[in-house]
């Protein structure tokens, strides 16, 4: 397994942006497929965004497509939610969490073994 810490959340007026951060303590973390997930209140945790273990490959929510990026720096060790044009239905709890493999498909939150603690987002309007 492999320890990660979110971090960059806060409040923000819609249309702003943010950059979520996400440092995992493996060695292996080139190893592994990446995610990010919310959670808003009185709701189940979602999708939002994947990244492979080299970077080259993502997937994407449609809620989120062509707003948030996802990306990583394996030599880091870290992985960035960069979200832009936010909208009050982005509040949530956002978290990282790391897959063994990559998922071809869209992947789910039984995919993923390691999960983050969480950081929360709040989107005014």
């Amino acid at each position: 397994q492999v320890q990660l810490v979110e971090s960059g959340g806060g409040l923000v007026q819609a249309g702003g942006s943010l950059r979520l951060s996400c440092a995992a303590s493996a060695r292996t973390f080139s190893m592994y497929a990446m995610g990010w997930f919310r959670q808003a209140p009185g709701k189940e945790r979602e999708f939002v965004a994947a990244i492979n273990w080299s970077g080259a490959r993502t997937h994407y929510a449609d809620s989120v497509e062509g707003r948030f990026t996802i990306s990583r720096d394996n030599a880091k060790n870290t992985m960035w939610l960069q979200m832009n044009s936010l909208k009050p239905e982005d509040t949530a709890v956002y978290y990282c969490a790391a897959d063994q493999y990559w998922r071809v498909a869209v992947p789910t939150l039984t995919d993923f073994g390691s999960w983050g603690q969480g950081t929360q987002v709040t989107v005014s309007s």
